[in-house]
């Protein structure tokens, strides 16, 4: 990883470039994917009044383009690189928890389960024997993520019913999926 370290309006000092060096090296043994990052220390010269005059910045970059910011002020510039360290070691953990927690969205599953039961392959239909009893009518163009010669008696499907002008009809019909909640 790269690391630049700049000043604005002070000098740096070699202890404050030490304090930076060492939080960095701690801050990527946790991170190790950081392609870059950059620390500007300022002091604030238009705002004497004020008792926090020491800003940190840090600015982190990871793969894909994606950066992170901390900004801190204190009155000191060891208290700032503290405050800022301690800030985007958080931002990590956020970014990475959210990363993390990705939901996999999985198509609605039809809601009923049955057997193939007869086929006509010429014709381009046949009939799903339904759990609990009955038979539903279904066309070739009802298969989803399956096709009519993967098809033969006994196959598992799930399918979607409505009535058709002759009788229950199935809308969808597909393989049955395992279900997958979250991805690691």
């Amino acid at each position: 990883m790269e690391l630049e370290i700049h000043s604005r309006n002070v000098a740096m000092t070699p202890r404050w470039k030490t304090e930076i060096e060492s939080r960095m090296e701690d801050l990527q043994r946790g991170h190790d994917d950081l392609i870059h990052s950059r620390v500007t220390l300022t002091k604030n010269r238009h705002h004497k009044k004020l008792a926090n005059v020491a800003e940190a910045l840090i600015v982190v970059t990871l793969p894909g383009r994606h950066t992170l910011t901390a900004r801190k002020e204190d009155k000191t510039f060891e208290e700032a690189i503290r405050s800022a360290f301690q800030a985007i070691g958080i931002e990590l953990r956020k970014y990475r928890e959210k990363r993390a927690s990705t939901n996999l969205r999985l198509p609605p599953m039809p809601p009923h389960r049955g057997v193939v039961s007869k086929l006509f392959p010429n014709e381009g239909y046949g009939f799903i024997l339904k759990e609990g009893g009955g038979e539903v009518y279904f066309h070739a163009n009802a298969l989803r993520e399956l096709t009519f010669e993967q098809l033969e008696d006994g196959t598992d499907v799930v399918f979607g019913l409505e009535e058709g002008a002759k009788g229950p009809q199935a809308t969808i019909v597909s393989p049955p999926q395992p279900i997958v909640a979250k991805v690691p």
